[in-house]
């Protein structure tokens, strides 16, 4: 695994399933970031998650959805990170 210049953090990345999202979020886990994606469409985060790689971890809700920003919180912190 590379040592990036990113080691140690984590990012929390919306709207990842494609474009500039997805290539975000694949140059973060290479540089050394543990990336959170979100996505309303679990199947889309299923296939992005699977590109990206293990250090991605995949929380499906609505970035409008106050209830999914709460989902999305306490996964966030069930890892320990903020």
């Amino acid at each position: 695994m590379n040592m990036g210049k990113l080691e140690g953090n984590a990012a929390l990345i919306t709207g990842d399933n494609s474009g500039i999202g997805l290539a975000t979020a694949k140059l973060f886990v290479y540089e050394g970031t543990e990336v959170f994606v979100t996505g309303r469409r679990q199947e889309a985060l299923n296939t992005a998650v699977a590109e990206i790689g293990p250090r991605a971890v995949d929380v499906q809700g609505d970035v409008f959805n106050l209830k999914d920003l709460d989902r999305l919180v306490t996964a966030i912190r069930a890892k320990g990170i903020w």
